[in-house]
């Protein structure tokens, strides 16, 4: 096997699946078997996606007659850092963790997971390889046929960026650790065959981007992180903390307060009865360390900065003014509007909870001193002024899908700066096929462990796909598909 750097350049056959969201493997940390069941070994993906591989790789090479190698783009969040909860001292029995032992490792560390530093994200990355045997020798298969695998980079899996993370893939799927022959990581974005864009979508969401794709690395004293984004931090510091909460579906949302209320008495209060408390540090946590990582200074170098550019233009298949103006279309971060950072947080209810509570306590010492009335009238005026509480919560809706939609607001510029008609996203989660100011948009949703229930009994969604492949006048068409352990089947466009 001898793939050229031309190679890619040229595709004949192109498959796209996003936001697979592999994480360690749940050890049953509480005496709840509910406790993150989503996590479970159980609910792996892994082999269906083998058997998805090996479907396909039959139909292209079989039926379509195909001997070009098929271009697989694993799209984002294929990896999912920020759940990775396994420390070093898990692995302290098995031979390949020997050289993490030494960590220095913080309490928030042992509490939330490590912070993306470059060995840590090598622990990680490690650990997820190891806990996911079938998925690492499906893409081995898969690379053994002649075929090819691209990582476009999404948000959960921002650490993918770090040298020793790619190395450690490429040794694991190739035997070697330098070679790019047949494995490539593309920053953010990619350009199949001069026909095709397809980015994660995440440079659109204004909580989820990497504020500078270009340096995405920070230094804080002497140390330097990855600097990753709001909503990625949140998932961290407050989600890894709340167990019966699945961040790929809406287990957690109810639609009443009877709701929340039974749910709480149902699942909660046995295993974390101070819910309220591990939600209100978490989030100062998030709002604390998306300020330290929003405003630090990138660290890039002005004498290679070309270099850079140039570097991520070969891998994705542009030039190096494509780079460029991709990078100008992001939009912009939400750290830099604190506001907002509060209200996705509840933070900003939290404060005004707190505050009118304050001033109930105030007015009812201050009356005291005047009329002969109990201390505990201030929950008379607590009352009276909650419903000003309430219109207020009422009023704030949150912002987050309504910045997701921008990637779809922003397909028909983006594929125009590429020159091509056609856009491939993923990053919401929600599968979509449409046309848009004459711009072909595919969204291929999600694989990743998503149900209705915290017993994990009903699974959310569907395993969509995307296939550009060559039609009947030469140029190359796409579809979105839907895949099934039976097969798969076009999804009509629009229907989904």
């Amino acid at each position: 096997m001898n793939f050229l750097e031309e190679d890619f350049q040229f595709a004949e056959h192109t498959l796209i699946v996003s936001d697979i969201h592999l994480a360690d493997a749940e050890k049953n940390s509480t005496n709840d078997a509910l406790w993150k069941r989503f996590k479970k070994k159980k609910h792996f993906i892994d082999r269906d996606f083998s058997r998805f591989l090996e479907m396909l790789d039959t139909e292209i090479t079989e039926v379509k007659k195909s001997k070009k190698p098929i271009e697989l783009v694993l799209n984002g969040d294929i990896f999912d850092f920020d759940s990775v909860m396994t420390l070093p001292s898990d692995k302290v029995e098995n031979r390949k963790f020997d050289e993490f032992q030494d960590m220095e490792l913080s309490w928030l560390e042992k509490m939330r997971g490590l912070l993306p530093e470059e060995e840590k994200s090598l622990f990680k990355m490690r650990v997820m390889l190891e806990d996911h045997p079938d998925f690492v020798q499906a893409l081995k298969r898969w690379i053994q046929k002649g075929n090819r695998i691209l990582f476009v980079i999404g948000n959960h899996d921002l650490e993918l960026q770090w040298p020793m993370v790619q190395e450690e893939i490429l040794q694991t799927l190739v035997g070697s650790s330098t070679k790019e022959e047949c494995i490539r990581f593309c920053e953010w974005f990619y350009v199949s065959n001069k026909d095709t864009l397809i980015e994660h979508g995440n440079q659109y969401d204004a909580y989820c981007l990497s504020s500078n794709p270009v340096n995405p690395l920070v230094r804080s004293g002497s140390r330097v992180f990855m600097r990753i984004s709001f909503g990625n931090l949140a998932s961290r510091f407050m989600i890894n903390g709340m167990g019966f909460m699945n961040p790929h579906s809406g287990t957690f949302l109810k639609e009443s307060l009877w709701e929340y209320v039974r749910f709480y008495y149902t699942h909660i209060i046995r295993v974390q009865p101070f819910i309220l408390w591990d939600w209100l540090w978490g989030a100062c946590v998030t709002l604390a360390w998306s300020v330290l990582f929003g405003f630090l200074p990138a660290l890039s170098d002005p004498l290679t900065i070309d270099v850079r550019l140039r570097d991520i233009a070969r891998k994705a298949n542009s030039d190096f003014f494509m780079v460029l103006r991709m990078k100008e279309i992001q939009v912009h971060p939400a750290i830099f509007s604190p506001l907002k950072i509060l209200r996705e947080l509840w933070l900003d209810r939290f404060l005004l909870l707190f505050f009118l509570f304050y001033i109930s306590i105030d007015f009812a010492t201050i009356i005291a001193i005047w009329l002969n009335i109990s201390f505990w009238w201030f929950v008379v005026f607590f009352l009276m002024f909650l419903p000003l509480f309430v219109f207020y919560a009422r009023s704030v809706d949150s912002e987050v899908m309504e910045t997701q939609e921008a990637a779809f607001r922003m397909a028909p510029l983006a594929s125009r700066l590429v020159s091509v008609s056609r856009l491939v996203h993923g990053h919401t989660h929600i599968a979509m096929s449409t046309m848009q100011d004459g711009i072909q948009v595919i969204n291929t949703g999600t694989w990743s462990p998503a149900f209705h229930d915290v017993e994990c009994t009903q699974p959310f969604g569907k395993k969509y796909f995307a296939w550009i492949q060559p039609g009947v006048n030469g140029e190359r068409g796409a579809e979105l598909y839907e895949w099934h352990p039976e097969g798969f089947e076009v999804v009509v466009r629009d229907k989904i």
